[in-house]
Order: C-alpha cells, then sequence, then structure tokens
C-alpha cells in the first residue's frame, strides 16, 4: 500500500520561508519520479516541481529560482523548499509519486 504523508505546511509572511517534506512508504522510492503539485480553489492542479528517479529537475516557470525540490533515496523522502514566498503561492501542496500515487496535502498559506 502506497503512502505519502507531507509536512511542513504552515502561515508564512510574504517573503519568508517554507520547508515541505514528504515521506513515501510502499513503493521502491528510488525508482519513482517525484513531484509537488499545488491546488487553490476552483482551479486546476498545477505542477510546481518535479524530480525524476535520475534526478533530473523540472519547475514551473512561477516558481523557478524561488523553490527548490530535493530528494533522499536513503530516507526515501522528497522535499521542497520555498523561499521569497508570495500570497499567489498559497494553496494546498501534495507530493505525488510516479503518475497516480497522491499525498493528503498541505496547506501553506502566504499572507501578512
Amino acid at each position: 500500500q502506497v503512502q505519502l504523508v507531507e509536512s511542513g505546511g504552515g502561515l508564512v509572511q510574504p517573503g519568508g520561508s517554507l520547508r515541505l517534506s514528504c515521506a513515501a512508504s510502499g513503493i521502491v522510492f528510488s525508482s519513482y519520479g517525484m513531484g509537488w503539485y499545488r491546488q487553490t480553489p476552483g482551479k486546476q492542479r498545477e505542477l510546481v516541481a518535479h524530480i525524476t528517479s535520475g534526478g533530473t529537475i523540472t519547475y514551473a516557470d512561477s516558481v523557478k529560482g524561488r523553490f527548490t525540490i530535493s530528494r533522499d533515496n536513503a530516507k526515501a523522502t522528497v522535499s521542497l523548499q520555498m523561499s521569497s514566498l508570495k500570497p499567489e503561492d498559497t494553496a494546498v501542496y501534495y507530493c505525488k509519486a510516479g503518475v497516480r500515487n497522491w499525498g493528503q496535502g498541505t496547506q501553506v498559506t502566504v499572507s501578512s
């Protein structure tokens, strides 16, 4: 049974930083591409960042230069370091493993 558990969300002021983590179990983690997505009410879930099993990284244009995705295969975790946060980064952030396995999401709110 695949489990993805996100943590690290919360309330932060504009310009601040947060680090999200996703702990995976039930999969051969090193073989999976891992992604972070986000969703706001009334909008489609969108890709934020993705890292392949080989380490190739893709970012949404809106977060390039501000967010960094990384993975630790030994710990079966993927992280998203978010800096220079903006109010428009407010969303529920989801971890995804492969093409169909989602975490439950963690809320990130950027507000003064």
